[in-house]
Parts: C-alpha cells; sequence; structure tokens
C-alpha cells in the first residue's frame, strides 16, 4: 500500500516545500554493531554501513515522510533537478555502494555522490528510472571511482532533466562503517530562532553551510536603527495621498542563470532569471552590491532585485517597465522601521507547478487593456492592443529581528496578524512591492524559465544606503504619506 507520498497524474503538479535544515536527525549508535536508528520518530532499522537517508546534516529541496518500504521510518522526498542531502563522518568502507530509492517522474535522472561539497570530486553515480509509484522501491548499485580513507562529508546531489520532482530516497550503503556525524548540539541563544526555524533546526556558520541561518549584525542593525530615529520628519502638505508609500524604479541590468541567494557562488546552477539594479552574479553579496552602479532610479537604492524570465517560444521576453513600491500594510505605518543591512528575501514557488486558469490565485493580469481570453493552456491572459501582460509579487512585511537570511530564504520572515507585527515576527519592515511589467500581449508560447505560471518568485537582496532608506521610511511610510523616489511631497 502507498503511503503518504501520492504522486497525482502529473508528476509536475506534485507540491513540495523547498528548504534547507542542519541538524534534522539525531542517529544513535547501537555498541559496534554498525546499526542505526535515525531517533527523530522513526523506526527503521538497516544493515551495518548505512545512512539513513533522513540522517543528513544538512539539505536543499527535501522533505521527509513516513515510508512503506521495508522496515518502515522516514524516507526523504521532494527531491527534484538540483537538490542535495549533506552527510559528515561517513566512512566509505566499498566501493560498491547502494541506494534504495523510488521515482515515477518518466524523466528519471541520476543522484551523484560528491565528496567534500556539492562540487567536489564525484564518487559514483547512481542511476534513476521510474520504478511506479513514489512508494515502489528498488535498490539500485553504483561502483565508486576510488575508495577514500578516513571520515568524509559526503553529498547527494540530485540530476535530472524534469523541473519536477523525479526520486525518494530511502537509504545508501556504503559498506562497513558508513556513520554520519550529528552536528553539535547549539543550545538557544539570542540568534537562535526556537520558534522562526523548523523545531529541528540548528542555526549555522552561514560560511560552513550557505542557506543557513544567518545571525543579525548587531551593531550594524542598531546604527541603523539610530540613523532612522535621527530624521526629522517633515509637515506633509495638503493634498497628499495619505497612503503609505514610496517607490523605486530600474531597469534590466542583466540576465543570467544565477542566483546568490539560493545557489551562491554556483554560476549556471539556477534557471535564467532577470535582474534590477546592480549587475547580479551567482558571487554577489549587499556589500558588493553598494559599491556597483544600478539601474534603479531612488537614491541610495542599490538594492538588487531579480525574478524568473519570462519566455516566448523559448526566447526571453522584453521587459516594459519595473518599478518596486515599499509601503505598509499594517494599521499603524509609524512602526515601521528600515531593512535591517544585508536582508535577503525569497517570496514564492520556483517549484510550484499548477495551472493558473482563469479566476486562479496568482494571475499575471493585464495592465492599460482589457483580458480578451486566454491562451489555449488557460494559464496566460490575452490583453487587447494598448496593453501589456503585467505581475504584481508581494513580500511579507514582518521580521523575525534577529536573522538577515534562514534555511529557505522565507522563515525570518512572516505575515502581520490583525494588522500588527508581533510573535515570531515582531519587526514592521517596508512591505515591498514588484511590479514586472512584460512588452508581450500574453497568451500562447508563454513560459516562465522556472516552469508554469504558478511557479512566479522573487528575489531581494537589500543593499540601500542606510541613511537614504531610513529617511524614506521616516518622512514617506512613518507620515503616512504617498511620496516618489525621494524623501519628498509633490
Amino acid at each position: 500500500m502507498e503511503s503518504r507520498h501520492v504522486a497525482p497524474a502529473d508528476p509536475r503538479r506534485r507540491r513540495r516545500t523547498t528548504r534547507l535544515v542542519l541538524g534534522t536527525a539525531v542517529v544513535a549508535t547501537l555498541g559496534a554493531s554498525g546499526v542505526y536508528i535515525a531517533t527523530a520518530g522513526a523506526v527503521e532499522v538497516a544493515p551495518p554501513g548505512t545512512l539513513q537517508a533522513e540522517a543528513y546534516a544538512a539539505q536543499s529541496g527535501a522533505g521527509k515522510e513516513n515510508t512503506s518500504d521495508t522496515g518502515g521510518g522516514e524516507n526523504v522526498g521532494w527531491l527534484a533537478n538540483g537538490d542535495w542531502l549533506e552527510y559528515r563522518g561517513v566512512t566509505i568502507g566499498s566501493s560498491t555502494l547502494t541506494a534504495r530509492i523510488a521515482g515515477q517522474n518518466a524523466a528519471g535522472g541520476s543522484i551523484e555522490a560528491r565528496l567534500g561539497s556539492r562540487t567536489g570530486t564525484l564518487l559514483a553515480t547512481f542511476p534513476v528510472t521510474p520504478t511506479g509509484g513514489w512508494q515502489k522501491w528498488r535498490t539500485v548499485t553504483a561502483t565508486a571511482a576510488q575508495v577514500p580513507s578516513g571520515p568524509q562529508t559526503l553529498v547527494l546531489v540530485m540530476k535530472s532533466t524534469s523541473r519536477s520532482d523525479f526520486v525518494n530516497v530511502n537509504w545508501l550503503n556504503v559498506g562497513v562503517a558508513g556513520t554520519p556525524t550529528k552536528p553539535a548540539p547549539t543550545a538557544p541563544t539570542a540568534t537562535t530562532p526556537a520558534a522562526t526555524a523548523p523545531a529541528t533546526a540548528t542555526p549555522s556558520n552561514p560560511s560552513a553551510t550557505p542557506g543557513g541561518w544567518v545571525p543579525v549584525d548587531e551593531a550594524a542593525w542598531k546604527q541603523t536603527l539610530a540613523l532612522h530615529e535621527a530624521v526629522q520628519p517633515k509637515a506633509v502638505p495638503a493634498g497628499i495621498v495619505r497612503v503609505p508609500e514610496f517607490h523605486t524604479n530600474c531597469t534590466v541590468a542583466n540576465e543570467a542563470p544565477d542566483d546568490p541567494i539560493v545557489f551562491p557562488k554556483l554560476a549556471g546552477a539556477s534557471h535564467l532569471h532577470t535582474f534590477f539594479g546592480p549587475k547580479v552574479t551567482a558571487d554577489s553579496t549587499p556589500e558588493q552590491l553598494r559599491t556597483q552602479p544600478t539601474t534603479c532610479d531612488a537614491a541610495g537604492d542599490n538594492s538588487a532585485y531579480w525574478a524568473p524570465t519570462l519566455l516566448l517560444n523559448g526566447k526571453p521576453v522584453k521587459m516594459k517597465d519595473f518599478r518596486a513600491y515599499y509601503g505598509a500594510k499594517i494599521k499603524d505605518p509609524a512602526t515601521v522601521v528600515p531593512f535591517p543591512p544585508g536582508l535577503v528575501m525569497v517570496q514564492g514557488d520556483a517549484k510550484r507547478q499548477v495551472a493558473t486558469p482563469k479566476g486562479a490565485s496568482g494571475q499575471f493580469w493585464c495592465a492599460g487593456s482589457a483580458e480578451i481570453g486566454r491562451s489555449a493552456d488557460g494559464n496566460w491572459p490575452r490583453c487587447a492592443a494598448g496593453g501589456n501582460l503585467i505581475y504584481q509579487l508581494t513580500y511579507q512585511d514582518c521580521w523575525d529581528g534577529k536573522h538577515i537570511d534562514s534555511p529557505d530564504h522565507k522563515s525570518h520572515m512572516g505575515p502581520s496578524v490583525n494588522g500588527v507585527c508581533s510573535g515570531k515576527y515582531p519587526v514592521a519592515i517596508p512591505n515591498i512591492s514588484m511590479m514586472l511589467g512584460y512588452d508581450s500581449l500574453g497568451g500562447d508560447g508563454l513560459t516562465l524559465s522556472s516552469g508554469m505560471a504558478s511557479s512566479i518568485h522573487g528575489d531581494f537582496m537589500n543593499a540601500w544606503d542606510p541613511a537614504k532608506l531610513a529617511a524614506l521610511v521616516k518622512v514617506c511610510i512613518n507620515a503616512n504619506a504617498k511620496c516618489g523616489t525621494t524623501p519628498s511631497f509633490g
């Protein structure tokens, strides 16, 4: 009988969550028997030399679930191209390696076992072909190119031509003494998100594990707040629209298959993105962005904004315009403070592949003209002459006050509740709304570089000049007054 992980007819429609979690399983060694039990709710027992898939020290894109495989316990699923699982302190005991896998994506793929990192020396490659179901298990074999001595960091990297999930992994056998070492426990501190993070997560050194919990620089954050406090508000003239808002307009800086938030320092690892602001590469950081020229017109805005590229029959569609509005959705805009230095955010899900017929949430729509029909697949509007295709992507407006990044690049951010930032996310920050205007009337032949229209998402890397941002927040947002690109009215 299949377990909870049941695929629909189209595997691309499987809902998934992409995240990186550190220290998710505690592994107990039973004497010298070489038998290991993952104690995080599992009961699965495996022979010597076996790594339980859920005993990873770090991961990206994975999720755990109960398995119907022999022995029960948990397997790791929701694995797509580019996702990975990392195991530490592993001793490779044989050149013959085996893995227990399942999947029903016709595209199949492979699992690369690499040493040291996601781009480290290739140890072996496991072939992945459909097994007939997400809980129909098969053992596959790979031969190691070498048998390294001593404990290793072993990383399993998923490879497939499909954009969707293609494999589940239950265990990996590397011969005798394949013990993963659990990460050292971390006691909660002022920078440990006991409530914000997944219950099994622990903060990590960002330089050691890119994409983990990254604590805010407290000194820089205090300086930012001091700058904001020092700004003198301005009297709002009569006739000014009382909406807490300012904006920045940007043109395209570059397009590249890079994402310095999700895939830092891995050039070409992502789908194609369109970048606004400074030119962005896989190596970009907020500090670097602040030293570069920008295509944005609000003084002090060196932030980077990006989204998947819209394609027409496989070719990029030109942008017509791009504007990022900064505002407040909370009841009291006077409580909004500037972003902390270096804050990064991701909004949306690049791996969400569901239909978006007329009336569905997450719609692309027509600006400047009416919608006169839909594409043949129903997912894209057709706009009348004189208009263009547009999408509005709105980020979260409350921050946890502790971290400038999180494993999934989202969990340090959250929504207001009843118009107030509180609880896990007590700090109100400017609410960004990205308006993506395309030189297109919509219709047939469109797709995003990340897949279907539902995979639309956006990334933001804060590189504002702190003093400039402080003035805009105080004069415009805090005063509940509409500005343009400067802290002034009219």
